[in-house]
């Protein structure tokens, strides 16, 4: 989070580094993504998630830069518009489509189950496109989720903010069988 985009603001991208063998994804809130990606590219995550809002010509120039060299998401805000051109190009040229119901740069808060409709029309335009989810995830509505359609379920306050991270993980897996 570049403290301009999403509200809050991450440790610097010098100060941030992965282990070894382990994947991991990178969802980038930032509006000028493409100062950031040769960065990114040396953490060599498996996956970055870039935001459909960020400025056109950064966010383009990123996408650029990443395809080819790790897998490519695009993170659409509840209030995006699947139908926009842009969008629809956006969606086309990636691997993976975020649907973001929370509020950047929280955690914690309430799933938009309405913003399922989404994934309809994320479908029409790329079948096989993997879809995930951020925002408002917990051991009630996970279920629905993943039956409206979503593959990735990306859960931080509902296990960050309990009292007993264990239990809540355990929960919200038993929630799914």
């Amino acid at each position: 989070m570049d403290g301009i985009f999403a509200p809050t603001k991450s440790p610097d991208l010098d100060k941030i580094w992965l282990v070894q063998n382990t994947l991991c994804d990178i969802h980038l809130m930032f509006q000028h993504p493409d100062k950031q990606i040769e960065r990114i590219i040396e953490l060599r995550p498996n996956m970055v998630i870039l935001q459909a809002e960020a400025s056109p010509d950064s966010l383009e120039r990123a996408m650029s830069r990443l395809k080819g060299s790790v897998l490519l998401g695009v993170s659409l805000l509840a209030s995006t518009d699947v139908r926009d051109p842009s969008v629809t190009r956006l969606i086309k040229n990636a691997d993976h489509v975020l649907i973001f119901s929370g509020h950047l740069g929280f955690h914690g808060g309430k799933a938009d189950i309405g913003l399922l409709s989404k994934v309809d029309q994320i479908r029409v335009i790329s079948q096989g496109v993997e879809i995930g989810w951020d925002g408002g995830i917990n051991d009630f509505n996970a279920t629905t989720l993943v039956e409206g359609g979503i593959d990735v379920l990306n859960v931080g306050g509902y296990i960050q903010k309990s009292a007993d991270p264990a239990y809540a993980y355990h929960k919200l897996l038993n929630s799914l069988e």
